[in-house]
């Protein structure tokens, strides 16, 4: 299992119950700061961190993401 803390900027409200929606995020919450929401994933390799990086990308009112991978 492979975990992935993807960061999301995007001036539309409530978009962190938006990426909720994405069947591999487990988690997410609005933040203050550079970036608007947090969103968690649990997949099951590397490989898929990227598709799930894409739909949250394709979420309307998303400006940027920046993913990153955790390590254990």
């Amino acid at each position: 299992m492979v975990r992935a803390i993807i960061l999301v900027r995007s001036p539309k409200k409530l978009i962190a119950a938006r990426l909720r929606k994405v069947a591999q995020v487990t988690y997410s919450f609005p933040t203050s700061g550079q970036f608007d929401a947090v969103a968690v994933a649990d997949v099951e390799d590397l490989g898929m961190i990227r598709d799930v990086a894409c739909q949250i990308q394709a979420i309307s009112g998303v400006e940027r993401t920046e993913t990153m991978v955790g390590v254990e």
